[in-house]
């Protein structure tokens, strides 16, 4: 009996290599990988024992930058025979278009890229023919076209996620969708909560906290930056002409625009902490949208046509009831991003029936006291409805599943919806519904936690990725966390074992 086949796709981030480490004790299967990584740890991939992969194939080694297409054949072929839209993958990729400002990339340039991409993929899911793909959500689109082809191939794709609650992973064949569930009325008889009991259920579950305590350790982190930046200046620095990815990243561009963008925040900063208002006002109706962080998966990918956030504000400005205005808040981890231009800022404060919040206020009392809440794909919709508040999203979310969560279909009934919305009552028996859904499909699992403390250890706490990694180091890191993977390698144990009943666990 043949053994399954497994493809991994790993990068910067460890849980996957994590993963793949502790699973293989548990199942016989053949190991596969599409390493996406810097020269330096590549090295540790190249030499590493730990798991034993078939075969494994490194990205940027199958992309060439003199590569140059002739014409659009096999591009047209790929979206033919895959299914898919490529310019809006493309264009929504944050290396290619609109965010990265170390290189300019040709419209030539992109497709090849796409084309040597969608030729690799193409190779390995023919020559491997796995009957699973283990892998994080996708957050660009060389991640992304390889799920969505090895979806069209009928591979079990297995990607890990957070639905909106932090702690809880979800293993499921797409991001926004619960396997094999498409309504609530799954549950027939729901768990009686109370509304006490639901409130407090979100509290233990918030995703502020995490998104706090994230933007703390990459923020506050000045001994790990400094020891980075002199690790960066005193190393050769290669992959700036291997991986497209750091196309113009050369020592002296990164260091000029690393000193441009601090200054740049600072100014920013200032001017929000006078032009943006602290104070929330209660003496009327009003509809909050907060906003998404530029250059995230939830914006690019879940939500690919509304990436312009200023132009989806007016458009809910103009869409309002009279009687109502509409708070939008700057989301605090866009300080990640060094927060927006100034002249983004005005742009909102300009609308006259717009009032917008500095990121420090509170996006819960926000939501508390407002009549509906609007998001491009991001938690606070979820958060909302456990305040039986109704909202509308711009993408593809996981919540949806909550009649109180309304769906854009058009930017021209966007006014019509709001109406709906706001006449919409959020009924307990949903909420206990979901609830008892994510409890039964999904694991107790802190991804975000195992790769801050990985980080720490090994990447200057997320400062700098291209260093050398020791085997003994990672293996005794990875032994030490056994106890965090041992519940989501049990679940990827259960849908595999799940989906392919020929699968021999280890003998433990």
């Amino acid at each position: 009996m043949e053994k399954i086949k497994i493809v991994f796709w790993l990068n910067a981030e460890f849980s996957h290599f994590a993963i793949a480490y502790f699973l293989q004790k548990k199942i016989n299967a053949e190991f596969y990988a599409i390493i996406d990584i810097t020269n330096k740890p590549k090295k540790f991939f190249e030499q590493q024992t730990l798991v034993k992969f078939e075969k494994v194939w490194y990205f940027h080694d199958h992309i060439e930058s003199s590569y140059r297409i002739n014409d659009t054949t096999l591009l047209e072929m790929f979206e033919k025979k895959y299914d898919l839209n490529l310019w809006k993958i493309l264009l929504n990729e944050r290396i290619f278009y609109n965010f990265f400002d170390f290189y300019k990339f040709s419209k030539i340039e992109i497709m090849s890229i796409a084309e040597q991409t969608g030729k690799l993929f193409e190779k390995v899911l023919d020559s491997v023919k796995p009957d699973f793909i283990i892998a994080q959500a996708p957050v660009h689109f060389h991640a992304e076209l390889f799920y969505q082809m090895a979806r069209k191939k009928g591979t079990k794709c297995l990607l890990l996620s957070m639905p909106k609650l932090a702690g809880k992973y979800l293993i499921s064949e797409q991001i926004t969708k619960i396997d094999n569930v498409d309504n609530l009325n799954e549950i027939s008889v729901p768990t009686n909560r109370t509304c006490d009991e639901i409130i407090s259920y979100l509290q233990n579950k918030i995703s502020d906290k995490m998104q706090r305590d994230y933007i703390k350790s990459n923020v506050s982190s000045t001994p790990s930056l400094i020891k980075a930046g002199l690790e960066y200046l005193l190393s050769s620095n290669k992959h700036a002409h291997t991986h497209y990815t750091y196309y113009g990243r050369t020592k002296l561009n990164v260091i000029s625009k690393t000193l441009k963008l601090f200054l740049k925040k600072k100014t920013r900063e200032f001017f929000m902490k006078n032009n943006l208002t602290f104070e929330i006002d209660n003496t009327g109706p009003y509809v909050y949208f907060p906003m998404s962080v530029d250059m995230e998966r939830n914006v690019l990918i879940d939500a690919p046509f509304y990436t312009n956030q200023i132009e989806i504000i007016r458009l809910i400005a103009k869409s309002l009831p009279i009687n109502y205005r509409l708070v939008v808040k700057e989301n605090p981890a866009q300080v990640l991003r060094e927060w927006r231009s100034i002249s983004d800022y005005k742009k909102i404060l300009t609308i006259p029936n717009v009032t917008l919040i500095h990121p420090s206020v509170r996006g819960q009392d926000l939501i508390k006291n407002s009549s509906l809440v609007i998001s491009l794909a991001g938690a606070s919709p979820l958060e909302a409805s456990f305040y039986r508040k109704p909202s509308i999203v711009f993408g593809n979310v996981v919540y949806s599943l909550l009649p109180s969560v309304h769906k854009v279909s058009s930017l021209e009934g966007l006014p019509e919806l709001i109406k709906q919305a706001l006449s919409k009552n959020v009924e307990i028996s949903d909420l206990n519904r979901f609830i008892d859904l994510i409890e039964q499909n999904t694991v107790n699992f802190d991804m975000s936690e195992f790769e801050t403390r990985f980080n720490s250890e090994f990447f200057y706490g997320g400062w700098l990725f291209d260093v050398m990694l020791e085997e003994k180091k990672v293996k005794d890191f990875l032994d030490n966390n056994y106890d965090e993977f041992k519940a989501i390698t049990d679940e990827y144990v259960r849908k595999i074992c799940h989906t392919n009943r020929n699968t021999k666990l280890v003998n433990r």
